[in-house]
Order: structure tokens, then C-alpha cells, then sequence
């Protein structure tokens, strides 16, 4: 028997991605660059939260906004291409015509399939939003899901990295076990991510692991340098 393996919900993993990727990045990058400037991990802790909020708030408004603005394009085409069928139905045809001879079919059966679907204007205008414009219809909450699970995700990531200052009350002591912990879980993020998406999953481990790495290295030098001046 052949079983096929097709990815499923690539939005819902995108947006995990995107929201997981920062999230260990950006507030791991903060508390270390702090770690460089003040001892106390309560400071490290209570900056790290605030951008973890305000983060996870900027990244939902902006995977809701992209959403919406996903919607109100297929909208806008889906308006368009009704008002062409309705008054230029025959240069329509010839483009679902286009579309069939691309597909291998033959100049009759061409015209017959372009006739029958003529018949509906329903469906004819979704076969030219799928096939012409290579567009799909988004789901009705699917700017309002996006922006939850890169919300989510973002606050997931974040308090990794930040836990071990929850602990720790002395913030470089603190460092070193955060580094631990974000460096493991920006490889295993990194391997997972490359695996779903297709790619070389050890190559794709080892390029996550060190962005986020030279991120907080580039934040706790800039902070300890300023701090010595």
C-alpha cells in the first residue's frame, strides 16, 4: 500500500514558528545583555516579563494584521473576478481554457470543461481564484488563530531561557544555566522546525542554536562594555 505524507496546518506551523523562534531569541538576548550590567536577577526578571508581554502583544497585532490583510485581498479579488465573468464571460472562458491546456487537456475537451463550469458562476469564479490567481479562501477566524499562537508561542519561548532567574538570585550565576537551557531548546526548536519544513534537520538545528547564541553573546558584551564606562 503507498501511503503519502503531505505537511498539515503549514499556517498554525509557521505561526508557531515565527512566534517560537523570537521568543527564545529576543527575551534570551535581554536577559543576558542585563546579566552583563546588574547582579540581581529580580532586575533581569522584571524586564525580561515586560518584554515578554509587550512582545507577544506586537507579534499578535502583527500576525492579526497580516491575517487581515490576507482576507481583505481575496476579498477584493474574489469582487473583481465575479464583475469579469459578468461582463466579459467570453475572455474568461479563454482563461479557464488557458488554464486546462496547461493541464495537458485537448482544445475540445478544453472548451467543454470552460462551458460546464460556465454554468455555475460560483464555481467558476473559485476555479480562476484558485487556479488563475492561486488563491485560497482564509478560514473566518484565521487572522484571530495566527495571532494567538505566535502570541503563544512567543510567551512559551520567552520564559524558557528567563526561568533559571526565577531561581537564581544572582543574575550572572543565573546566565550560565539560561544559556544551558536556551541553547538545548534553540537546537531541538531548530531540529523540529527543519524537519517539518523539509530541510537538513542537523544543519537546520545548529543555525538556530547559533543566531540565538551570538544574539545574547552580542547583547551581554555591548551591555558589560557600557557598564565598565
Amino acid at each position: 500500500m503507498h501511503n503519502e505524507y503531505h505537511l498539515k496546518s503549514s499556517d498554525t506551523i509557521r505561526d508557531i514558528v515565527i512566534g517560537m523562534s523570537d521568543g527564545l531569541t529576543v527575551p534570551f538576548a535581554l536577559a543576558a545583555g542585563l546579566s552583563g550590567a546588574v547582579a540581581a536577577s529580580k532586575i533581569v526578571v522584571t524586564a525580561g516579563l515586560a518584554e515578554i508581554v509587550a512582545g507577544s502583544i506586537a507579534m499578535s497585532l502583527g500576525g492579526y494584521l497580516a491575517g487581515k490583510t490576507e482576507e481583505d485581498h481575496f476579498n477584493a479579488e474574489q469582487k473583481r473576478e465575479y464583475d469579469e465573468v459578468e461582463r466579459m464571460p467570453e475572455q474568461e472562458k479563454k482563461e479557464v481554457m488557458d488554464v486546462f491546456a496547461e493541464m495537458g487537456l485537448s482544445g475540445e475537451l478544453q472548451q467543454q470543461a470552460a462551458d460546464e463550469l460556465a454554468r455555475n458562476k460560483d464555481k467558476w469564479v473559485d476555479f480562476m481564484m484558485r487556479f488563475e490567481l492561486g488563491l485560497e479562501k482564509p478560514h473566518p477566524s484565521a487572522a484571530t488563530r495566527s495571532a494567538v499562537t505566535i502570541g503563544a508561542s512567543y510567551i512559551v519561548g520567552g520564559l524558557i531561557p528567563l526561568s533559571p532567574y526565577f531561581i537564581i538570585s544572582n543574575a550572572n550565576h543565573a546566565l550560565g544555566y539560561s544559556c544551558i537551557v536556551a541553547v538545548i531548546c534553540l537546537f531541538v526548536f531548530g531540529y523540529f522546525k527543519s524537519k517539518v519544513t523539509g530541510q537538513p534537520v542537523m544543519a537546520g538545528a545548529m543555525k538556530v542554536a547559533v543566531t540565538g547564541m551570538l544574539a545574547a553573546g552580542a547583547a551581554f558584551g555591548i551591555a558589560r562594555m557600557i557598564g565598565e564606562h
